[in-house]
């Protein structure tokens, strides 16, 4: 099964913590993307959107990260404790995975990506809507072990790789203390953590300054 991937990215870490989780072994394929490696034709052939993560799985190609997980969790999971089946259980995890890719997520490239890849100035209007977005994140996780649920599930892996970027970003999670009470728990119990802070590692460097 082929990964395409970029080791600094949140989102393809989520997929590997996933992987991890259902004990499926991928075949990474790193891509540079500032050399432009994702696009070459061979890959838009694959992934007309040329993005990362994309997933091949015997011809069967997938791109969008929480599809991914989703469709791993569904093939491969040994139980269904990743993605329940109860509609109400899936419910809530899927609203948390979208939060994280519209909001959580989003806001935190909305505010840091032009700064560090394009050296524009910081926004502060983009500052506070990604601050109201944590704000968020710890309302929900009010008296929570897990962000959807009473156990481990794909919206805690998607969220993890997500909340990991912030840290690396020098933001301020101390003010969030239901993030901080399931940051440091999470850390200590997902599957394939350790990819993600290999990840982390690698996008360290664009903060360096």
């Amino acid at each position: 099964m082929d990964f395409y991937f970029l080791w600094g990215s949140a989102p393809c870490r989520s997929v590997l913590m996933t992987a991890k989780a259902v004990g499926v072994e991928l075949n990474l394929k790193e891509l540079d993307l500032m050399k432009g490696e994702h696009l070459k034709p061979e890959f838009v052939k694959i992934n007309p959107q040329h993005c990362v993560p994309t997933l091949v799985d015997n011809g069967f190609a997938l791109w969008e990260s929480r599809a991914i997980m989703i469709y791993l969790a569904e093939k491969y999971g040994k139980t269904d404790s990743l993605y329940p089946k109860c509609p109400k259980k899936r419910a809530l995890i899927n609203q948390r995975l979208f939060f994280d890719m519209g909001t959580l997520y989003q806001r935190f490239a909305d505010y840091y990506y032009p700064q560090v890849f394009a050296k524009q100035p910081a926004n502060e209007d983009n500052y506070k809507k990604m601050e109201d977005g944590m704000k968020f994140l710890d309302i929900f996780l009010e008296g929570q072990t897990y962000a959807a649920g009473d156990s481990l599930t794909l919206a805690d892996l998607a969220l993890l790789a997500s909340v990991s970027s912030y840290e690396v970003a020098n933001y301020d999670l101390t003010k969030h203390k239901n993030v901080m009470k399931w940051y440091e728990h999470c850390k200590s119990v997902a599957p394939g953590y350790d990819l993600n802070q290999k990840g982390v590692e690698h996008f360290k460097r664009f903060f360096s300054n």
